[in-house]
């Protein structure tokens, strides 16, 4: 009888150390996981940062996907200083005048 005591103990012995094991490799993955996320949603807000480039620009606003924008495809900043920067004076904005415009400045609020 008494190695039976001796076999239940060490198995329970056992068990006891496998249930830790399990959570800790649960939490490590659980952790892995979202640090991935976290990671993921970090280069989201990164790409967010700064003004967009022309290219950007013309994928979300040039309607017609004529290479150039009009004051009627654009919206925000841009369409407030439209005529600033259309600088000929032609009704458009091309990649040459958007490089040459005026960058707004860091902490600038836009108007209501």
């Amino acid at each position: 009888m008494n190695s039976d005591k001796k076999t239940n103990g060490s198995n329970d012995n056992r068990k006891s150390k496998i249930v830790p094991l399990k959570t800790l490799v649960a939490t490590v993955i659980l952790c892995i996981g979202f640090s991935i996320i976290s990671s993921a949603q970090g280069e989201r807000n990164n790409d967010k940062k700064g003004p967009p480039s022309f290219s950007q620009l013309l994928k979300e606003m040039d309607k017609n996907e004529d290479g150039k924008l009009t004051k009627t495809e654009v919206k925000g900043p841009l369409k407030e200083s439209f005529d600033k920067v259309d600088t000929n004076e032609d009704g458009f904005i091309t990649e040459k005048e958007f490089e040459k415009a005026p960058k707004a400045k860091k902490g600038s609020k836009r108007k209501n």
